[in-house]
Order: C-alpha cells, then sequence, then structure tokens
C-alpha cells in the first residue's frame, strides 16, 4: 500500500518533539523563575505556535490575507497593548496591490522584510511605507502597491529576497478606537490551492525552526534591574521584525512588598510613543484587567512637558499608574515613532508606598 504524506509526516513528529523540550526554557533552567511567570511560560509556548501555525503553516504569497500576529490572545515578541500587527507572506516576483482605511490610527505603516523563508527571523528591512507617504481619501482609504517593477507611488520595490510583509497600527485608546482596516491582493498570482507532501512538509520545518527560535531568546532577566538603559535611535538595521522608523530602550525592575518605581522622563516630539510591562517572555501582562502600558495620548504631562510614570502593584493614586499585576520583577519597554531626535535616557526612583 502506498504511503501518502510521509515528509509531512516525519515534519509534524519532530515539531511535537520540540514543543516537547520548550517547556525547559522556564522549568528547571537557569534562570529561578516565579510561579507567575513559568504559568505564563505555558501559554506562552503556544502562543509563540499559533503565530508559527498561521504565519508559516497557512500563508500563501498567491493568495496572501493579513493575519493578526499580536493581540490579546497573542503575546509574544514584544506585543503592547496599544498596538495591532498584521503578517501576510508575499513573492518577490509579483505584483500585490495592498488598500487600508485609516480609521482612529495616529501611526501605520506597512514593512515589507526580507531574508530567508523557512522559519528564521529576518533582519533586513526591503522597505517601509507609512502615514507620512500615502495619500489618504475624504473616505480614510489609501492604496500601496508592491512589485519588483516600477508603479505609480505610492509604491514598494520587491528585493528578490522578500518574503513576507508586516502592517503596524498605533492608536491612543485601542479599547474604543478603529483600527486600521488593511488588505491585500496578488494581481498576478497563480497558484495551486493545495499544497503536495514536500511544499507542506517544508512548512510544517518553518514553523518547528520558528518556535525553535522563539524560544532560544527568552526568559529574559536583566542584571541591573529600576533602570532604563540609554534609548538607542532609529536603527540603520533591524533584527527580528522590529520597525525600522522607531528608538527604543529597555529597563526592568525588582519591587519589594510596598515599593513602587517612578520613571522619569521627557519625549521628543514624535507620531506615538509608549511605555509597556513584560514578563520575561516579552508579552504584556493582561491588560483586559489593568492598564499594564501607557501612550503618551495618556499620560498626564508635567507643567514643563516632562512625565513621570509610577510602576507598582496598587494604584497609588497617580495619573500614570501603570500595574505590575503581582509580578515582583518585570521588563520596561519604551519605543517612540518617528522621533525629532534621540530621547533623552529616562531616570528611575525606588520609593515606599
Amino acid at each position: 500500500m502506498a504511503r501518502f504524506g510521509t515528509q509531512t509526516a516525519a515534519a509534524v513528529h519532530d515539531l511535537l518533539t520540540l514543543m516537547g523540550r520548550v517547556e525547559e526554557r522556564f522549568v528547571g533552567g537557569e534562570h529561578e523563575l516565579d510561579e507567575a511567570s513559568v504559568l505564563e511560560g505555558y501559554r506562552w509556548m503556544f502562543s509563540i505556535l499559533q503565530v508559527g501555525t498561521d504565519v508559516w503553516l497557512w500563508g500563501d504569497p498567491q493568495r496572501p490575507r493579513f493575519v493578526d500576529i499580536v493581540g490579546p490572545y497573542r503575546k509574544w515578541g514584544g506585543d503592547n497593548a496599544d498596538a495591532f500587527y498584521q503578517f501576510a507572506p508575499v513573492d518577490p516576483s509579483r505584483t500585490y496591490r495592498v488598500r487600508g482605511e485609516v480609521g482612529d490610527a495616529v501611526y501605520f505603516s506597512l514593512t515589507v522584510y526580507g531574508g530567508p523563508n523557512d522559519g528564521r527571523y529576518t533582519n533586513r528591512i526591503v522597505g517601509t511605507v507609512s502615514d507620512r507617504d500615502v495619500e489618504v481619501d475624504d473616505a480614510g482609504r489609501f492604496e500601496i502597491l508592491l512589485s519588483p517593477s516600477p508603479q505609480k507611488r505610492p509604491w514598494l520595490r520587491l528585493e528578490p529576497d522578500a518574503v513576507h510583509a508586516i502592517t503596524r497600527d498605533y492608536l491612543v485608546e485601542p479599547g474604543s478606537g478603529c483600527r486600521v482596516r488593511w488588505s491585500i491582493e496578488c494581481v498576478d498570482g497563480e497558484g495551486v490551492p493545495a499544497p503536495d507532501d514536500a511544499e507542506l512538509a517544508r512548512r510544517f520545518r518553518a514553523v518547528t525552526t520558528w518556535v525553535e527560535e522563539q524560544a532560544a531568546m527568552v526568559p529574559i532577566v536583566l542584571a541591573d534591574p529600576n533602570t532604563v538603559a540609554e534609548p538607542y535611535p532609529v536603527p540603520e538595521v533591524t533584527y527580528g521584525w522590529a520597525a525600522g522608523d522607531a528608538a527604543y530602550a529597555m529597563g526592568s525592575f525588582t519591587l519589594a512588598e510596598g515599593e513602587r518605581l517612578l520613571v522619569r522622563g521627557r519625549s521628543p516630539e514624535c507620531a506615538f510613543w509608549n511605555l509597556c510591562l513584560w514578563n520575561p517572555f516579552l508579552h504584556t501582562y493582561n491588560y483586559d484587567y489593568d492598564r499594564v502600558t501607557i501612550n503618551g495620548g495618556q499620560v498626564v504631562y508635567e507643567d514643563d512637558g516632562s512625565w513621570e510614570i509610577v510602576v507598582a502593584a496598587h494604584d497609588p493614586g497617580h495619573p500614570n499608574w501603570v500595574c505590575t499585576q503581582g509580578h515582583a520583577s518585570g521588563l520596561l519597554w519604551f519605543r517612540w515613532f518617528h522621533p525629532a531626535s534621540t530621547p533623552a535616557r529616562p531616570t528611575t526612583e525606588v520609593v515606599l508606598a
């Protein structure tokens, strides 16, 4: 009797074996994590699997769709409560029409990345088109063309190594605001409706590579808590799926019972900025219950334009409080889109409640 799907079966078994080992990243490893972080680790491991299958298993550059890759139930890789990210695969030999409706986004962009198409991160941005580059009509709609040959503007050239496109849209009030509505169409795609055994096995191997690489990055535990590092400027080269038009800064907190961390700073003129609290797996705490991220449109500023943000377990009566949700330690992450200058380093102070 003929055996069908043998390559795929082998690839699936490899993925299942890997999933059995991912737990080792947060149970019995070199970092001793608290119970809350260990429990979050179990959710995180299936979150990266979910994203991996959505992106690498189901994605089809001949009939692409934008799919959510971060959100309340997709916490990994530096998500935050203010943003919506979507992913679509592309074929560098094809032409795509991307359409959008702006909604309430204060910043949005489309970035095409180049590199391997096997589940690994890429560190090369092929090109980015942001809200500053498109013409929005009276109905709030815009259009972007992606292709290897020149098109009418706005147009983004697909270099030979282009493999996927990621959208970003940021809202000051994402819970009540309307996100950008993105769509993508391959205008000259051919394709087939179902992959054969070799192609499906390749996709499952990409999922395995994705999960393995994501697991290798975490948990992250910084050695110098209750500080924020010097911000680094808008980069010429990015790693992973980072934005090419943002400056970033990372820090961490470790607080005893009754302590809170005061973070003070001043943001340059920019399209959007925020601070997120993350666990060691680079995902936000549950923002369905508390404010665990805060952005420049929500912050109450001092008279001189500076700001103070309070990181604490309980509400101190401060308008800029972000909640640790019972975590004694965690990560701090700042980002500034289109900053007029590299932000100054925020200062920190631990105080008693």
